[in-house]
């Protein structure tokens, strides 16, 4: 393990290096691969809003659901929208939160 006053570098359980990095409401965690990231804050996530689905722009769309994100030190909704996937076999994996204890763990959405 490595540390500084604002970083520390681990391994996950999985063998993937983790980078810790601190601030007064959270703690954000990366990972060595591309565009996933976990956050981890020690406030309750709000509900859910209700969101308008708009018409599919055609069949090979997908909506991704709007769903609340930690950014600047607070809950930010993000909207939901339709997206061509990368791919015609890619699989949307939709970004959640999940409470371990007294905090709240955020797994980005990707596609697969």
């Amino acid at each position: 393990m490595r540390s500084t006053p604002a970083t520390t570098t681990i391994t996950s359980s999985d063998g993937m290096p983790l980078m810790f990095v601190g601030n007064p409401g959270a703690v954000l965690v990366t990972t060595a691969t591309p565009a996933v990231s976990t956050t981890v804050v020690t406030v309750a996530t709000p509900a859910l809003q209700t969101e308008v689905v708009m018409t599919q722009p055609s069949p090979k769309y997908v909506w991704l659901a709007g769903y609340w994100s930690w950014r600047n030190d607070r809950y930010e909704w993000l909207a939901g929208h339709w997206q061509l996937p990368p791919n015609s076999n890619a699989v949307w994996i939709t970004p959640h939160w999940e409470q371990q204890g007294n905090a709240f763990r955020f797994t980005e959405g990707y596609w697969n």
